[in-house]
């Protein structure tokens, strides 16, 4: 009999992990160097500032998305993946609805 539940390895996918943090710092440096004013008309010293700080930016979100991301997976149980939910996430369990009987609030 094949199991079919997801490892954690499965669930990481380290290629997937560094392109979505590569694309997330791709896109911030592109967001800085627009912002600084990169591809207009300018000096080379504000040439060279804008891009080290958007390198610089780029690194520390590349480095924070992995890092996030990487933390939230490991959060997740890999038995859980497969299970369907079929109530709301936020609501009590039905064990702890039971206890108290329909209709009884506090008395004033």
């Amino acid at each position: 009999m094949s199991d079919d539940r997801p490892t954690r390895r499965d669930l990481m996918k380290p290629l997937q992990l560094l392109g979505l943090a590569f694309a997330a710092a791709l896109f911030a440096g592109i967001v800085t160097l627009v912002s600084m004013g990169f591809f207009q008309a300018g000096g080379s010293e504000q040439t060279r500032a804008a891009l080290v700080l958007a390198l610089i930016i780029a690194g520390i979100t590349f480095i924070a998305v992995l890092l996030i991301v990487s933390l939230l997976l490991l959060a997740v149980d890999p038995a859980q993946v497969t299970k369907t939910i079929d109530k709301p996430v936020l609501m009590p369990d039905e064990d702890d609805s039971s206890d108290a009987a329909p209709g009884a609030g506090p008395k004033a």
